[in-house]
């Protein structure tokens, strides 16, 4: 008896059929979900002044793009220059934060650790754009800034407990095995411990990454130029009727962006992962073979 079948029954041959025909009809139902969809916003449209629009689809809502200038705003001054900018340096003081906060969480000391729990809840529990809102308005600074601080502050929380969290699920040998060397307890989390977790939570960080990079539209709201600022400002300047194309590349440009973080993600799975850490033991295995021969 295979192990697979232990945990439940395998499925006959009446069930797979039935399977396999709600799968295709599900199928079938989604992409002619899709296919109206598309037909369907490709139609001309009456406004509520009586003027008539042509669909989306039509080129002449679209000739935009055959300017560099709009591509130079979207993608240069909007995506790069606003978007990625605070993305980017947000990312890494979310690191620096995260780790801090992993070390005062995680502190033997009462002291320590029961203040930086408060603030970790606190914050891991407040909306971004509050935040956004309460920096700019509160304290004063322009809109970089504003977005720049409530995204380190929200994800260095998040990352901060994923490292814990890392940290708490290594087997207690690693840190007997450091106090046995003579090193201190914080020695111990910071050469042994904590490499190990953020190894593991890899995957996990850069996922929240993602998630700091899409955050980054709520910067709209606070008059900062990120990409969908600059998009809307541009569907002011050349009217409503290029809204639909110029939101639908925004869309493109966020979907491929975070289509690579993500398969960065998943690259950083497989090679921090169970299978690569074995392989590695094996390899190091085979090497000191080699040099006892």
């Amino acid at each position: 008896m295979s192990a697979s079948s232990v945990l439940y029954d395998a499925p006959g041959p009446k069930a797979r059929r039935l399977s396999r025909i709600a799968s295709t009809v599900i199928l079938v139902g989604l992409v002619g979900l899709v296919v109206w969809f598309v037909w369907r916003v490709g139609q001309p449209r009456t406004t509520v002044n009586g003027a008539v629009l042509s669909g989306v689809w039509d080129p002449s809502r679209w000739d935009i793009f055959q300017d560099k200038t709009v591509w130079e705003d979207l993608l240069w001054r909007g995506l790069v220059m606003g978007t990625l900018r605070a993305a980017g340096l947000a990312a890494v003081l979310a690191l620096i934060v995260g780790v801090l906060l992993c070390f005062a969480r995680s502190a033997r000391s009462a002291l320590i650790r029961v203040p930086t729990t408060i603030v970790l809840e606190f914050f891991r529990g407040l909306p971004v754009l509050l935040m956004m809102l309460f920096i700019m308005l509160a304290v004063g600074t322009n809109g970089y800034w504003a977005v720049v601080v409530a995204l380190t502050i929200y994800n260095g929380a998040i990352i901060g407990e994923a490292l814990r969290a890392g940290i708490a699920a290594l087997p207690k040998g690693q840190r007997e095995a450091g106090l046995s060397l003579g090193l201190t307890g914080t020695a111990t989390k910071l050469l042994i411990e904590f490499p190990q977790a953020f190894r593991q939570m890899l995957p996990i960080i850069v996922a929240q990454l993602v998630v700091l990079l899409k955050d980054t539209s709520l910067a709209y709201v606070v008059a900062y130029p990120e990409i969908l600022r600059k998009a809307d400002s541009l569907k002011q300047f050349y009217g409503n009727r290029y809204a639909f194309s110029l939101f639908f590349v925004v869309l493109a440009v966020y979907l491929i962006v975070n289509f690579a973080l993500s398969a960065l993600a998943r690259w950083l799975s497989k090679r921090t992962g169970p299978k690569s850490e074995a392989a590695l033991i094996t390899q190091n295995t085979r090497t000191m073979g080699q040099a006892d021969d």
